[in-house]
């Protein structure tokens, strides 16, 4: 084998001397394709600015453009980005990509069939669009395809059954278009296949029987379609994993509790033609090449040249010098291949995880995002049963979500649901399946308490939290594969209370005097559950109220947010996140000698909040504070109101205001006895 690979070292050589005077156009020829990907993905230019005909596209400067180690485009990551274009024939010029993520826009038209000269691709991501026509047969080209996300389209005709031919296939997704036809019985030769979804379709037939013998098969979902016959027994080894419902010819089986029993008739109505071949063996793909160029395997040490000559002349000349070296090549080529490249398995386990939202600095062609991840559960703490001493019954009736359902409500954290972030955290906007809107906050494991019983306690505390004043938690999920924790809470619309200071006057956000009055006795209820000791609960200290962790929901109620939250996280990150605080004013004085906090200092912050939305401002001064003492109301009341409020229930909020934010800790009232005021 070494002296094989010496004969392929001359070949190469032999190929780089024949063109090595010619220029070296192949980075303007991946550059060329862009441009015209560009003009069609985005063609009022919104979104792909960055996109210059003058630039580099490995330089960094090309938003979502990812290059390999050789400097040759190797992944696309665009998903969420507002494209209102089509997929250009183009994009098969990109013969390095390995990842295409063009998923959560708004393209439209066909999907290209030139696409399937991406014999690289492994991850194809065109779901959630408004694609329409076929799904092309030349897809069975891609050899190298693992993940095919189609799903959420307008898609129609049959499924393809050259799908069957991609041997590294592990995910198909295909629900929620307008496929007809049946079922491919070619599906079940895919050894990789785990998860099949072709659900809410218009296909009919039975299920093919070969289908249930896919050995890594662990996800199958026909429900909402036309299918009818006999279900594959195999099938029942999937368990809950197998979703057929509202199927309206009627499905039977034999051991499934949900299926009705098959009779006489059933068995005579299959149609025994839709058996499958177990090999391909009459399947001669057909490739469609984007030009004749010269193009060797991409993951070779150099992409190819594109001569200036005739492409004839370059054509002949590389066909005479292949055809005399082939039985060498190829033999030379395994050997190269194994010898110098890095290529990542359905298996890897880089240290570089590739995701579809942060990529892809890595050096190596890692496996799907999909498969590298725990896709169906997850890193779950309370995997081992600890949850039954560590969570209440109620919290667990549902507390957790997988990591698909994660990223599916994030449109895979796309930019645009991107509500907030900071050095520790970001927060997401997303739709549950169910429809119900909800806040998503992603916080990286580092960031979390090192001890795992630490970190349970924190999560138990903040299920425990029930209160109409509260931000509700909904649940968490926990990826190991990414490093991070996900927190899901009820989604508030109307945002943080310091939306509403430091208005120009006239605006239509003004709030007015009786909405202000209900937000400061919110805000103290909930303040008031926090520092109250309930059966199922301890009382808990804040320790960062402000304006800021105050969201206003629909009806103008303040719920109060990051209740507990420095229960999960590492001490110096809580210690870091409060700096914000202290700039704003809303640290108690005593912190600065005691380095604690307690009740009163949460007090403190509430005194400083009814301040702001008494004057409508965010930073307060000592004139404004003289001014409330005094209760020279045009000095401090904020003028957006325009004098309609009253000076009685002003003076009495103002006074409260100045009492929760006196300099001693032990002058400041309790929040029990601030309720008992505001409420009188």
């Amino acid at each position: 084998m070494g002296f094989l690979c010496f004969l392929y070292f001359l070949f190469s050589l032999l190929l780089f001397l024949a063109f090595s005077g010619l220029p070296t156009v192949w980075g303007n020829s991946e550059l060329r394709a862009l441009m015209e990907m560009k003009a069609s993905l985005d063609p009022v230019n919104r979104f792909l600015s960055s996109w210059t005909s003058d630039a580099d596209p490995c330089s960094g400067s090309f938003e979502g453009v990812h290059c390999n180690e050789h400097r040759k485009v190797a992944n696309i990551t665009l998903q969420g980005k507002g494209l209102s274009g089509k997929v250009p024939p183009a994009v098969a010029g990109l013969k390095c990509l390995s990842g295409l993520y063009l998923h959560y826009n708004s393209l439209s038209g066909e999907i290209p069939r030139e696409i399937s000269s991406l014999t690289e691709l492994s991850d194809l991501y065109l779901d959630f669009n408004n694609l329409s026509g076929a799904i092309p047969p030349e897809i069975g080209n891609m050899a190298s395809l693992q993940v095919l996300q189609l799903c959420s389209n307008q898609l129609t005709g049959a499924i393809p059954s050259e799908i069957g031919f991609l041997k590294k296939l592990s995910v198909v997704s295909l629900q929620k278009n307008n496929l007809t036809g049946k079922i491919p019985p070619s599906l079940g030769n895919l050894g990789m296949l785990r998860m099949l979804n072709l659900s809410f379709n218009r296909l009919s037939g039975t299920i093919p029987a070969n289908l249930a013998q896919a050995p890594a098969l662990e996800f199958l979902d026909v429900r909402n379609n036309s299918l009818w016959g006999i279900v594959p027994s195999g099938l029942k080894k999937l368990k809950e994993g197998f979703q057929h419902a509202n199927n309206s010819a009627g499905l039977c089986g034999v051991g499934f509790s949900s299926l009705r029993v098959c009779s006489y008739w059933d068995g005579m109505n299959i149609n025994q033609s839709e058996t499958f071949p177990a090999t391909n063996t009459d399947f001669t793909p057909t490739i469609y090449p984007v030009s004749s160029n010269f193009r060797p395997h991409c993951n070779q040490t150099h992409c190819p040249n594109v001569s200036k000559f005739p492409r004839i002349v370059l054509v002949s000349g590389v066909t005479t010098v292949t055809v005399t070296l082939s039985a060498v090549g190829l033999l030379t080529f395994l050997c190269y291949r194994r010898r110098k490249q890095k290529i990542g398995s359905s298996f890897d386990t880089s240290e570089c995880q590739l995701s579809t939202d942060r990529s892809i600095d890595c050096h190596r062609k890692i496996a799907s995002p999909l498969v590298s991840l725990e896709y169906s559960t997850g890193w779950d703490p309370l995997a081992d049963g600890r949850n039954g001493n560590v969570f209440s019954q109620e919290f667990c009736q549902n507390p957790r979500f997988n990591l698909d359902e994660i990223e599916s409500a994030t449109q895979y954290f796309s930019e645009v649901n991107l509500l907030g972030k900071s050095k520790f955290w970001s927060v997401y906007k997303g739709i549950l399946r169910d429809g119900s809107l909800v806040a998503i906050r992603s916080i990286s494991a580092t960031s979390c308490k090192s001890e795992e019983a630490d970190f349970l306690k924190g999560l138990n505390l903040l299920s425990s939290l029930r209160h109409e004043n509260l931000v509700r938690l909904r649940g968490f999920c926990c990826s190991k594969g990414r490093g991070e924790c996900y927190l899901i809470h009820d989604f508030v619309p109307n945002g943080s209370l310091s939306r509403y200071l430091d208005l120009e006057e006239g605006s239509s956000q003004v709030l007015n005097w009786s909405t202000r009055v209900s937000i400061i006795h919110g805000i103290a209820k909930g303040i008031g559950y926090l520092h109250s000791s309930e059966e199922n609960k301890p009382s808990l200290v804040h320790r960062s109220i402000s304006a800021d962790k105050v969201l206003i929901d629909q009806r103008f109620n303040p719920l109060i947010s990051d209740s507990g939250l420095p229960k999960l996280l590492a001490d110096d990150i809580v210690f870091s996140a409060l700096k914000t605080s202290a700039a704003l004013g809303y640290l108690a004085p005593e912190y600065i000698t005691t380095g604690s906090f307690t009740e009163k200092s949460d007090i403190y912050a509430f005194g400083v909040i009814i301040l702001q939305i008494l004057s409508g401002k965010q930073q307060l001064t000592n004139s404004m504070r003289l001014a409330a003492e005094s209760c020279r109301f045009a000095d401090f009341v904020d003028t957006n109101l325009k004098g309609e409020f009253s000076e009685s229930e002003a003076a009495k909020l103002a006074k409260i205001g100045l009492a929760c934010t006196h300099e001693l800790p032990d002058n400041r009232p309790i929040m029990e006895t601030v309720i008992q005021e505001l409420s009188t």
